[in-house]
């Protein structure tokens, strides 16, 4: 049987992402209710069904109020507000989720060779997210 590693006491990565998982938690779930009360101020209770509403309040792309009874959809849907929603929900939905995964496969690692290497391949892997992600928001049509 190995001995338990402790960390040292004080301010470390893993502290740091344990609270930026809290966080980022109450972000993802605030950003939602922002973007699901701002649809619905802009008129979504009368325009859309509840799909196309539970779509747009997690992910606000204009494609999904195209298919809707939306007038217009350059009138308030396709802005940079939405834009700004959009990057501060993926932000903190994948760095969440990244770092839910480090610490799952960490705890199968352990503090090995290893360790560095499995934190290297989940950087990459949200970076490439990132970048899937914002290709995505400026490739939707406005």
């Amino acid at each position: 049987m190995r001995p338990r590693y402790v960390p040292n006491r004080g301010i470390n990565l893993d502290y740091l992402m344990w609270l930026f998982t809290r966080i980022s938690g109450l972000g993802i779930i605030l950003l939602a209710l922002l973007g699901l009360g701002t649809a619905m101020y802009m008129g979504a209770r009368l325009q859309m069904d509840l799909p196309t509403v539970l779509r747009w309040t997690f992910f606000p792309n204009p494609n999904h109020v195209v298919n809707s009874n939306v007038p217009d959809v350059t009138v308030g849907w396709a802005n940079a507000f939405w834009q700004i929603m959009q990057y501060l929900i993926i932000f903190f939905a994948f760095t969440h989720a990244a770092n839910g995964l480090r610490m799952i496969a960490e705890d199968y690692v352990g503090h090995t060779f290893w360790q560095p290497f499995v934190r290297a391949i989940f950087a990459l892997l949200w970076i490439g997210m990132i970048i899937i992600a914002i290709y995505v928001v400026l490739g939707s049509a406005y």
